[in-house]
């Protein structure tokens, strides 16, 4: 976990919490289910941070007995809940509201001090989300949008980018049901656009719960490492040839990885031993990520006879 994106979490934390005051007592004032969709939005993501602080505190726990490859999965874990809580209590709070709204309209009174409320949240969340889009250009180098959040193990990277992004959809949404209600003498933009913000958090959620579930349940390292180690193993003059690399992320920076590879027949079991500790610090000097490496002796033909189908079955009734 990088030290710049704690720096933000804490960051986006302490604005939220203050923002999501401020909308409250707006929403009090005015009436505005918008506003108040955005308090809670803005409450919610306060808790976001503070279970993503939990989950970075969990994750460096060191191993233990019932769990030998350590905790590092805790942040996936609470990045998962994150979401979870957007899309039941932000999404379905603003829903709720939005729908009640649209077919019990009510004016909104004093609107000047739901547009002061909104200008200044626009001002603190643009701030928060240059810092948490600065933060993941760094990691997304020349990749795209969705490449670098597919390639990135650590949810921290993009969960507090999309979180601000939302923010800023939902205040802009919010600005201009607050425009269309007071303009058109229409107080149904009020409850449309809190409507509108709750469509935006339930997105926002799934999308954030699909990337997270994948990271919760496994994923392989890069293809860039699973291939330099491969290479590696390849260029060991002991090693005829490398069956399979099996690599898997216990967390952001823990990589769990598994080679099966075929030594020469005439190698005594000293020399294996020296070829596996060869190639071990190699690999874990090359990509410190791995901090677990594990070499299989397999000869080939029995490694390919593994990799084939299981032929069909020709029993008849």
């Amino acid at each position: 976990m990088a030290s710049g994106n704690k720096t933000i979490i804490y960051a986006a934390l302490i604005g939220n919490s203050l923002i999501s005051i401020t909308k409250f007592v707006a929403a009090g004032i005015t009436g505005s289910s918008a506003m108040m969709a955005e308090g809670i939005h803005s409450l919610v993501d306060t808790g976001n941070q503070g279970l993503l602080l939990f989950g970075i505190r969990k994750a460096k726990a060191p191993a233990d007995a019932r769990h030998p490859f350590g905790h590092g999965k805790e942040i996936y874990f609470w990045s998962f809940v994150v979401a979870i809580l957007i899309f039941a209590l932000g999404s379905g709070i603003a829903l709720y509201e939005g729908f009640h709204r649209v077919m019990h309209p009510e004016p909104v009174s004093n609107p000047m001090v739901n547009y002061v409320v909104l200008i200044l949240a626009m001002i603190f969340e643009g701030v928060a989300w240059y810092l948490a889009y600065k933060e993941f250009r760094r990691f997304q180098g020349p990749r795209s949008l969705p490449a670098a959040v597919q390639a990135s193990k650590d949810p921290t990277t993009f969960v507090v980018l999309f979180e601000d992004t939302a923010a800023m959809l939902g205040l802009i949404v919010a600005f201009v049901g607050l425009v269309l209600n007071q303009v058109l003498d229409m107080p149904i933009f009020d409850g449309i656009a809190t409507l509108c913000i709750g469509v935006i958090l339930a997105f926002t959620a799934v999308w954030m719960a699909v990337r997270t579930k994948s990271l919760l349940i496994g994923e392989a390292a890069e293809p860039e490492i699973i291939k330099n180690v491969r290479d590696r193993a390849a260029t060991v003059d002991a090693i005829v040839a490398v069956n399979e690399v099996l690599t898997l992320h216990m967390g952001p920076n823990f990589i769990l990885l598994n080679i099966s590879v075929d030594f020469r027949d005439e190698l005594r079991a000293g020399d294996v031993e020296q070829a596996i500790d060869q190639l071990t610090r190699e690999i874990r000097e090359a990509h410190p990520d791995v901090k677990r490496v594990f070499i299989e002796a397999e000869c080939r033909s029995a490694a390919i006879a593994d990799s084939l189908p299981e032929p069909p079955s020709t029993e008849t009734s």
